[in-house]
C-alpha cells in the first residue's frame, strides 16, 4: 500500500529533520525551505501532498500566506494544514485557524503528539474524500436515472407516431437555442440559468408525450379533423400533464422534481401569448417559460416538415410566418431570438432528418 505524503515547510533544516525523524518511517516526506517552493510542491497536480505541515514565522512569504493561497486554489483547498509554530500565543493559534488550518501544533514538538494530530487529520481526510466520492457516485446515478426516464417516456410518443422521431430531436435543440440566447435577457435571465436550461433540453422531447393517448383514427387521419376530432386531440396536453404528474408522485418527490418542467411543457406548450390557445387559456406572461419556447419550437418544426395532412414549408416562408405571430401566438422576445439564430435552426433541421430518424417517406422542403 502506497504510503501518504507529507510536505513539510519550515526555513529550518534542523526542525524539517526533527519531523522527518518523528514521521517519516510512516509517510512518504517531501520538504520546502520557504513558502514560494511550498506552493509549487503542493500545486502538483499528478502528486498532491494528503498534509501539510507549515511553520508560520518564515523569511519572505509566511505561513499565514501560504495557507491563504492554499485554501483559495481550487487543486490545493481541501489538503489539511496543520501549523507548527514557537509562537504560542492564542492570537497566533487564533489566526492559523482563521486562514484554514484544521490545527496547530506549538515548537518544541513532542513527537506522541505530532503523530497522533498527523493521524487523525489524514483519517478525516480520508473520510471527507470517500463520502465526496460516495456522493459524486450517487449523483451520477441519479443523473442516469433521470436520463432514463425522459428516454423511455420519449420512446412511448416515438412508438405511437412515426413522425415524432426527428421532431423531438430538432425541437430539443430549438428549444436549448432559445434558451441560451434568451439567458442574458432582462426578462429571462433570473429564470433561464444553466441548470435549468439543461432541464428545459432534457424535458422537450416529452411535450407530445400525451399523444399516446389520443386514438389512431384521430393521431394517424391523413385529412383534416373535423371539429369533436380536434377537440378530442387537443387533450394530449392534459394527458401528457397528468402522465407525468403519475410519475412524479411514484417518485415521491413532486416539489423539487426534475420531471416539473417536462409537466410544465406538456400541459402549456399550446398555449398563446394573445390568450388564445389551450388548454387553459392563458396570456402573455402567465404562460410559463419553458411553454412560451417549446410553442415556438413546434410551430417552427411542423411548419418545414410534411407530414400526413400537410406539405413542408420552405424554411423562408416559416420564418415569415413566425415573425407574424409575434405578439399574437408567440411571446415577442422569444420570436426575436428566433430570427436571430435562424440559420441555426434551419443547420439542425437538414440534419436530423425524418428519413434518418422516422418515416422514410417523409420529406421536407428547405
Amino acid at each position: 500500500m502506497k504510503k501518504q505524503t507529507i510536505l513539510v515547510v519550515d526555513d529550518a533544516p534542523e526542525n524539517i529533520d526533527l519531523l522527518n525523524l518523528v514521521l517519516g518511517g510512516l509517510y512518504q516526506i517531501k520538504v520546502a525551505l520557504n513558502g514560494e517552493k511550498a506552493l509549487e510542491i503542493a500545486s502538483n497536480a499528478a502528486d498532491l501532498p494528503d498534509l501539510i505541515l507549515l511553520d508560520v514565522m518564515m523569511p519572505g512569504m509566511d505561513g499565514y500566506e501560504v495557507c491563504r493561497q492554499l485554501k483559495t486554489s481550487p487543486l490545493t483547498y481541501k489538503i489539511p494544514v496543520i501549523f507548527v509554530s514557537a509562537l504560542n500565543e492564542t492570537q497566533d493559534e487564533s489566526k492559523g485557524f482563521e486562514v484554514g488550518a484544521v490545527d496547530y501544533i506549538t515548537k518544541p514538538v513532542s513527537t506522541p503528539i505530532v503523530r497522533a494530530r498527523v493521524k487523525t487529520h489524514l483519517a478525516l481526510h480520508d473520510q471527507n474524500r470517500l463520502l465526496e466520492e460516495r456522493i459524486r457516485e450517487r449523483t451520477e446515478e441519479l443523473a442516469h436515472a433521470q436520463d432514463v426516464t425522459y428516454i423511455g417516456f420519449a420512446a412511448l410518443a416515438e412508438f405511437r407516431d412515426h413522425e415524432t422521431g426527428a421532431h423531438i430531436l430538432r425541437t430539443q435543440q430549438y428549444v436549448r437555442i432559445l434558451a441560451q440566447y434568451l439567458s442574458i435577457h432582462p426578462r429571462f435571465q433570473g429564470y433561464l440559468g444553466t441548470e435549468e436550461i439543461d432541464l428545459l433540453r432534457k424535458s422537450a422531447p416529452l411535450h407530445d408525450i400525451g399523444k399516446i393517448a389520443v386514438p389512431d383514427r384521430i393521431l394517424l387521419k391523413p385529412g383534416k379533423l373535423t371539429p369533436p376530432e380536434f377537440e378530442e386531440m387537443k387533450k394530449h396536453t392534459t394527458y401528457g400533464r397528468d402522465a407525468i404528474a403519475q410519475a412524479e408522485q411514484a417518485l415521491g418527490n413532486q416539489k423539487n422534481s426534475f420531471l416539473r418542467l417536462a409537466k410544465e411543457i406538456a400541459y402549456t406548450h399550446h398555449e398563446k401569448w394573445d390568450g388564445s390557445g389551450y388548454p387553459q387559456g392563458l396570456a402573455g406572461d402567465d404562460i410559463p417559460v419553458s411553454g412560451r419556447l417549446m410553442a415556438l419550437a413546434d410551430i417552427y418544426d411542423a411548419l418545414i416538415s410534411q407530414r400526413v395532412y400537410k406539405a413542408a414549408m420552405p424554411h423562408a416562408t416559416a420564418v415569415e410566418i413566425i415573425e407574424n405571430e409575434r405578439g399574437k401566438q408567440l411571446d415577442p422576445d422569444v420570436v426575436e431570438a428566433f430570427i436571430e439564430h435562424q440559420d441555426m435552426f434551419l443547420n439542425i433541421a437538414q440534419n436530423i432528418t425524418d428519413a434518418a430518424y422516422g418515416d422514410p417517406h417523409l420529406k421536407r422542403v428547405q
